[in-house]
């Protein structure tokens, strides 16, 4: 896979994180306090990972290096730990694995 094509697919995956972000943030702040207290190290979590992902695809698509497998796993790893961030905090909001919905998770 070419380096433009990785950026594009991450990106792709990326904002539709994003867009998720929005409905567990609204339904975690209609949490009961205790459990709200659960998801909110949870959902900092992701946002840092994915602004850190954001970033490192930005580097890459602007300065298309011509050995970025290194970043290629790293950006990877970053994924797989995010999916377990996302099925932690969807747990935590009591919903069904089926509403997941982000890139396989």
């Amino acid at each position: 896979m070419e380096i433009k094509d990785y950026c594009e697919s991450v990106g792709n995956e990326l904002a539709a994180w994003k867009a998720k972000m929005n409905d567990v943030s609204q339904k975690a702040a209609a949490l009961k306090e205790a459990d709200r207290e659960k998801t909110e190290p949870i959902v900092k979590e992701l946002n840092a990972i994915m602004d850190d992902i954001d970033q490192r695809i930005t580097a890459l698509a602007r300065e298309c290096p011509s050995e970025w497998s290194d970043d290629k796993s790293d950006i990877d790893g970053k994924i797989s730990r995010a999916k377990d961030k996302w099925k932690e905090v969807w747990g935590v909001l009591g919903e069904d694995e089926s509403e997941y919905g982000i890139g396989g998770a």
